[in-house]
């Protein structure tokens, strides 16, 4: 990757971002593969005064840990990430994957008994600032369907890096959306309507969050918590969902008085039961998110661009945002994607917002 451009990004991580200032301590995490954006991001955070550290992570052990670790094991909580997370002022995590996840052999249930113990350092987490972006890898591009180049490209228009100022054209997205949160706070109910999909939901009070980069780079989305037991009707995922290593392909989920009672999927369905099945909170919805970033026209595999597409909504099973006012406690927190594009209606109230990916308010 142009290195002018990797700079131009961690200007973005440092500043925009997270707003590094002197004195604070600032965690860089990341994949091997992404060192450039790491020791890009390192340099800025000790030009403005920061303390930086980083923890780089090597392919495959995180993977070897689920496939070879004891029951006991896989329950325990490093405290040690805890304490970290409650230390520092913010931090930055780049994904740069470079090889498979887990292997599809690992009983899906291991991958949630880790998922359980890891819920209290994303938990401290939560309370500080962070971000959390993606590095172009040959992986990343062969799951979306592009040379590295082309998918290279399509990751610098998604995060505005090919702007004359990313940061303002970030800041502009923001103030579209602002219309779209301000029309959404008035709202009681929402419909979704799509091809196999009928879902209605209770926003009633809650509160609209304008995510414009600040956290997730890139982003493009609002969102909020729907009331935890308001979710009545059914969805279907048209796009292939990726998680923990997995393809889990042709989701149906039908809710009940906001949970699960019914769930199915053409491909990896043991996987979703058992994600499901983590605790009480996973079978009803953290969060209902509109994709609104019209840089993002494309299924990539990667639910940090693929939930921001113009045009779609995602719904999370799980864990709620506090800052939304929703109050579901869970492990998991599952974005699921459903394709507004095409025959897709949502209404607020009874009023026709947006249609075929097109948006009538905001």
């Amino acid at each position: 990757m142009d290195p002018r451009l990797v700079d131009r990004w961690s200007d973005l991580l440092v500043d925009y971002c997270l707003a590094v200032t002197p004195g604070e301590t600032i965690g860089i995490s990341a994949d091997l593969a992404a060192r450039p954006l790491v020791e890009a991001c390192y340099r800025g955070v000790v030009s403005r005064g920061g303390l930086p550290y980083t923890r780089v992570e090597l392919p495959g052990l995180t993977d070897y840990f689920l496939a070879n670790a004891s029951d006991a094991q896989l329950s325990l909580t490093p405290e040690w990430a805890v304490r970290e997370a409650e230390l520092t002022a913010g931090r930055i995590r780049i994904a740069a994957d470079v090889e498979p996840a887990v292997p599809a052999v690992i009983d899906p249930r291991r991958q949630g008994a880790r998922e359980r113990a890891m819920a209290p350092v994303r938990e401290a987490a939560r309370e500080n600032r962070w971000a959390l972006t993606q590095f172009p890898t040959p992986l990343y591009a062969k799951d979306a369907g592009m040379t590295l180049a082309d998918y290279t490209d399509f990751v610098t228009r998604a995060l505005f890096l090919d702007q004359p100022d990313p940061a303002e054209a970030w800041r502009a997205l923001g103030r579209r959306q602002a219309g779209l949160v301000e029309y959404m706070k008035g709202v009681r109910s929402i419909r979704v309507e799509a091809p196999g999909t009928d879902i209605t939901l209770s926003v009633v009070d809650r509160v609209w969050i304008n995510s414009d980069g600040r956290r997730n780079m890139p982003s493009g989305e609002i969102f909020t918590g729907p009331h935890e037991e308001s979710a009545q009707g059914r969805i279907t995922c048209e796009f292939p969902v990726r998680r923990g290593g997995r393809e889990i392909v042709g989701v149906e989920l039908d809710f009940q008085d906001g949970a699960v009672v019914a769930a199915r999927a053409d491909q990896g369905e043991d996987y979703l039961l058992a994600m499901l099945d983590i605790d009480a909170g996973a079978r009803r919805l953290g969060e209902l998110g509109l994709g609104l970033n019209q840089g993002i026209d494309r299924f990539t595999g990667s639910i940090l661009f693929d939930e921001k597409m113009g045009g779609t909504i995602h719904l999370a099973l799980g864990q709620s945002y506090p800052e939304t006012g929703g109050v579901n406690k869970s492990a998991l927190h599952w974005d699921l994607i459903v394709d507004t594009r095409r025959d897709g209606r949502i209404t607020a109230d009874g009023i026709t917002v947006m249609e075929n990916g097109r948006w009538r308010v905001g």
